[in-house]
Parts: structure tokens; sequence; C-alpha cells
């Protein structure tokens, strides 16, 4: 047995070194399959960023960020705004409409659900089938708009949202859109 063991150390010994007189078996299916380790080891070193190059592009992301958000935020406010002046610009509409028909404004009590659903009241005798309005939106904050009648700002009515901060008066943002100061 031993005999056997020194023959495949030489025959393996001597193909190593390239001595060896026969034949190499050749694998024709390893051909087919494409490699998928690197072939050289600078394919080894070029797989990755570095840490600095990382952190560049972090520093880059912030900076722009630092830029872009403060003018988008900014924006936001100016659209709720103008959204909330084109709702109250629709609710007159409505409340102009409802008023043709039946010759007066709702009352503050019917407020402006009289635009969507029919009010009790027996001197509204022309109501307008599916009414003035599909639904009532809220104003862009998420509360309701507030109405009142007769108005107290020179008008036959008050139409307004309390503004971003939800509480009467207040200025800039915080300020009541109100159909007394629409800008036209």
């Amino acid at each position: 047995m031993q005999s056997d063991l020194d023959a495949f150390i030489w025959y393996h010994r001597r193909n190593r070194e390239g001595g060896s007189h026969l034949p190499q078996p050749v694998n024709y299916m390893s051909a087919m399959v494409p490699r998928t380790e690197p072939r050289c080891r600078a394919h080894l070193e070029a797989r990755g960023f570095t840490l600095i190059e990382i952190m560049v592009v972090v520093i880059i992301i912030g900076l722009l960020a630092a830029v872009i958000v403060p003018q988008v935020m900014g924006n936001v406010d100016k659209a709720r705004v103008t959204r909330t002046q084109q709702d109250i610009h629709t609710l007159e509409t409505a409340l102009t409409m409802y008023k043709l028909d039946n010759f007066t404004y709702p009352t503050s009590e019917e407020g402006l659900k009289a635009l969507v659903e029919k009010p009790n009241d027996p001197n509204v005798q022309n109501w307008r089938p599916g009414g003035y309005l599909q639904h009532l939106n809220k104003d862009a904050w998420g509360r309701d708009y507030q109405y009142q009648m007769p108005g107290t700002h020179g008008g036959d009515y008050d139409l307004y949202s309390l503004g971003a901060d939800g509480q009467p008066g207040g200025d800039g943002l915080n300020a009541d859109i109100g159909n007394w100061n629409l800008e036209n």
C-alpha cells in the first residue's frame, strides 16, 4: 500500500513541476460556466467606495437639503393660504346661488351645511335638488370654515378660516382668511 501512495505523490509532484509527459484531463464543462470570482487582485481592490467618498456624498446631499427644504416649506404655506382663499370663493358662489333661489342666506344656525342638505326651515321652499355643493371641504389646516350671518365686517355674512393657528386674529400664516380680506 505504501508503494501506491508513493507513486501517487510522485505523479502529482511531477505534474505540478511541469515534467509530466501524460496529457492533462480537460474539463469541457468548466469552460461553459462563466467565472464569478475576480480574475486578478486589482478587481478585489476596486470593489467599493472609500469612507472619504461616502462622506463627501453625504455632505453634498446635506448642503442641497439645507438650501432646498426652506424654499419648499415656504411654498407649502403659501399654497395652503391660496387653497383656503379659493375655497372661500367657491363657498361664496354657492351662498349666492342659495340666496337667488331662497331670497336669503342661510342663518348662522343652519350654517354652511344648508348648502349640502336642505334645512328644516319652512321658508326654504326653492332649495335646489342635489344641493349647492356636493360636500363641505375643510380648510387647508383640516378645520371647518366659519360662517356667521349677519356679518360683522361690512358684508351680509362672514365666511372665514381661522388660519394656521386655529385662533381668532393673528398675523402672517396665523391670520384669519375671510371674505372681507380676500385678494382678488
